[in-house]
């Protein structure tokens, strides 16, 4: 994407956005308000930008007629995503699959390959409305990684998820990062340090920073009471930032 540009009524959600983003597990980092959804819902093609380019899969998404080729090959899973209570965690991912246009000859087993993967193999046939919300979250993991997809885009993807759950996602995230481009919007840093290969750090909507989570966390200062390496990288990245735009104001 370059010179990526959104606004929000008043509010300048993305301003001058350029990130070439490749093969791996890619954290997006930043306080609240500071773009990070923005960003995900343009890369779904369910938002469009003010001004400039997004490409994904080497298609320009700009272009109507391109869009539904690229999201057939995308996975998403949004903040809130809607759901169907009286769906079967197989039914709900049946659905998505359906709308990814699946062929409907592997659908069945993808279905139960992306249920097991989240670990609700033996919720497969539960109703949603049954289910806690961090199950519920687990589903949305389900249908967006369902159609084995090249580019996945998650956001807050470990919000209602316990400590071993959040563990077993970064592993999942791992291996889905292998061989696709991941992209995970948190506000948990150490979800990003566990488990990506590179972080962009978001601040009023602008590219605050971006390299390893080593290279980030190198950015700490002295050790706060209860703080990890990375976080105080977080937070050193962040001051560095504003400053600068104080500089330029």
């Amino acid at each position: 994407m370059s010179g990526l540009r959104v606004r929000h009524r008043r509010t300048v959600a993305l301003d001058a956005v350029d990130l070439d983003l490749g093969v791996g597990v890619h954290g997006l980092l930043g306080p609240n308000g500071a773009g990070k959804t923005s960003l995900i819902r343009m890369l779904a093609t369910v938002a469009r930008p003010d001004a400039g380019r997004v490409e994904i899969l080497g298609e320009d998404v700009g272009e109507p007629a391109r869009r539904g080729a690229v999201r057939a090959r995308l996975g998403y899973l949004p903040q809130e995503f809607g759901h169907y209570p009286g769906f079967t965690v197989r039914e709900f991912v049946a659905y998505v699959a359906w709308l990814k246009e699946m062929p409907v000859a592997g659908t069945a087993a993808a279905v139960e390959r992306a249920v097991e993967r989240v670990g609700l193999g033996d919720r497969i046939d539960a109703k949603l409305r049954t289910l806690s919300g961090g199950m519920v979250r687990r589903v949305g993991i389900a249908q967006a990684v369902v159609n084995d997809p090249d580019v996945l885009l998650l956001d807050e993807p470990t919000a209602g998820l316990d400590p071993e759950q959040r563990v077993e996602l970064r592993a999942l995230l791992r291996e889905l990062g292998s061989t696709s481009t991941v992209i995970v919007s948190t506000h948990l840093v150490e979800d990003v340090a566990a488990a990506c290969t590179e972080v962009t750090l978001l601040d009023e909507g602008r590219v605050a920073y971006r390299g390893t989570p080593e290279s980030l966390g190198a950015l700490g200062e002295a050790p706060g009471v209860g703080d990890s390496v990375i976080e105080r990288g977080y937070t050193a990245a962040l001051r560095a930032h504003r400053t600068g735009l104080e500089a330029t104001r």
